[in-house]
């Protein structure tokens, strides 16, 4: 036995008679904390380039998906199967220029067509289209990308003459937005520099 099977028996161990104490009283929702922080914790080895880092903490990752697919099994809920099918149909369903009928020629068609293909799914977080617990940076963001009260420069000198920073950083995200450039991973990589100085 190896590879995810692997992964999932020793969760099921961690989680059984005789297992890990602190595993087998986490819940789907106690877990949320570790997931967003191991997914930062990704993103920051991704953003290093040190590869050594970004295997494990991808492990890490892969660890809450295992942790909540085992959880979810014990309840009869759904299994990591489930999980993984799940993803394998949407992959397949929204790139139908790869696995169907459908063209795209460019990464902004195909942006754009996945985007479509959501929508029709019903897949509406929120009113914006956005996930919830999307970081405020980047959903500010993806707020901008799609037209939704788009910042400029001209209203970012506006903003700081009147002192208004909250308004300085919305339209400051605008231009990063304008260029299609993520300020969330930009102020990650400057955070970065700056803790190594």
């Amino acid at each position: 036995m190896g590879g995810m099977e692997r992964l999932l028996e020793v969760m099921r161990r961690l989680r059984g008679p005789g297992g890990c104490p602190w595993d087998r009283v986490q819940t789907h929702e106690s877990l949320v904390p570790y997931l967003l922080e191991e997914a930062a914790e990704a993103a920051d080895a991704l953003l290093s380039g040190d590869s050594e880092a970004m295997a494990e903490e991808l492990g890490d990752v892969l660890l809450q998906v295992a942790f909540h697919s085992v959880i979810a099994e014990e309840e009869g809920r759904f299994t990591y199967s489930d999980v993984e099918k799940a993803i394998v149909e949407k992959l397949i369903r929204r790139h139908p220029h790869v696995f169907g009928e459908g063209e795209a020629k460019t990464a902004e068609e195909v942006k754009a067509r996945w985007e479509d293909l959501k929508a029709q799914e019903g897949k509406r977080e929120d009113p914006c289209g956005l996930p919830k617990g999307l970081p405020t940076l980047l959903r500010a963001y993806e707020l901008q990308k799609k037209g939704v009260d788009p910042g400029s420069e001209e209203g970012l000198k506006r903003a700081l003459e009147a002192g208004d920073l909250e308004e300085a950083l919305w339209n400051l995200v605008g231009l990063f937005a304008k260029k299609g450039l993520d300020p969330e991973s930009a102020l990650r990589r400057r955070s970065l520099r700056a803790c190594r100085s």
